[in-house]
């Protein structure tokens, strides 16, 4: 199966680098605007790499392709490859607006047997399905995604570009389908969003004014706490004992601590070898374009609330 990939910024490298890793891939196409930059990562990977002259010329050539433009150009790009009867994995947003979405919604539908994914790569944490596995009655959830800041996003709000991230793990993964209240402070580079989804209150943080780079999740259940790691991969269960054991005068036995054994893999590679499969078995993605709308839908009643 050949690939393509159109964008080859920061994103659209690791897209080139793993997909010239897998097996159930021939030859990786590459385009991006800044002719130089494609030249020096075909260069970079050999002839496994190819370098095209333009989008249309890439399409003509791949059976699926990995959108990775500015988010600014996902409609006009994803649009085009659909016509074309290509399959496609649009890098997170699907496009800049829900309506953009919607109309691509309809594009897609008239075709037949296409496969269309869109990158919201923690839904590949290997923490989040186990975490999603020990969840039983959830009263409470944090999730904190926090970033030093970075000029390598220039079309995007924190909402848009961070927040998006956990706004799809909360509305389509965690609670998906149950009816919530919300309500949001936020500006261009910091948002808290505070939601109720039945008896379970939700708090999601984003920020890119941070000195420390924060990806932590927080659960609180009815029997236990969870607090996950989504960089280090790591999750722990804060168990209280049946009674509480007094050791001696001096020490008391507050929690029992449980690490659970999580098997660490790389996302963006879980991602891709997801999108391959799900095109050669002609099956649904886990990450649907309807879903991403919504995720854009809940960003703009984000920043309506937070007005």
């Amino acid at each position: 199966m050949d690939i393509g990939v159109i964008g080859v910024g920061t994103m659209g490298r690791n897209h080139v680098r793993i997909y010239s890793e897998l097996k159930d891939v021939g030859k990786v196409y590459i385009y991006d605007v800044n002719g130089d930059a494609a030249k020096r990562m075909g260069e970079q990977y050999g002839e496994g790499v190819i370098v095209s002259d333009s989008i249309d010329s890439l399409l003509e050539k791949v059976d699926a392709v990995s959108i990775c433009a500015p988010t600014k150009h996902h409609f006009e790009i994803a649009r085009k490859a659909v016509e074309k009867g290509i399959s496609c994995l649009i890098e997170k947003p699907i496009s800049s607006t829900w309506e953009e979405g919607e109309k691509l919604l309809k594009d897609i539908q008239i075709q037949e047997d296409l496969v269309i994914g869109v990158g919201h790569i923690e839904r590949f944490n290997p923490i989040v399905k186990e975490i999603k596995t020990l969840i039983k009655s959830p009263r409470y959830i944090e999730i904190k995604r926090l970033n030093p800041a970075s000029t390598r996003i220039t079309d995007a709000d924190v909402v848009s570009d961070l927040m998006i991230h956990d706004i799809d793990l909360v509305w389509n993964y965690f609670m998906n389908g149950i009816s919530y209240e919300l309500d949001s402070v936020w500006d261009a580079d910091l948002c808290t969003a505070i939601g109720r989804f039945g008896s379970c209150a939700v708090s999601l943080s984003a920020s890119r004014i941070g000195c420390k780079k924060i990806r932590a999740i927080y659960i609180e259940d009815e029997e236990f706490s969870i607090d996950g790691d989504f960089m280090n991969q790591d999750v722990y269960i804060f168990r209280k004992p049946q009674k509480y054991r007094e050791n001696n005068s001096r020490y008391v036995q507050e929690n029992i601590i449980e690490k659970v054994l999580v098997n660490k893999v790389e996302p963006l590679k879980e991602e891709l070898k997801t999108f391959i499969n799900c095109v050669k078995e002609r099956t649904q993605f886990p990450v649907t374009a309807e879903q991403a709308i919504l995720n854009l839908r809940i960003v703009d009643e984000i920043r309506e609330k937070g007005k």
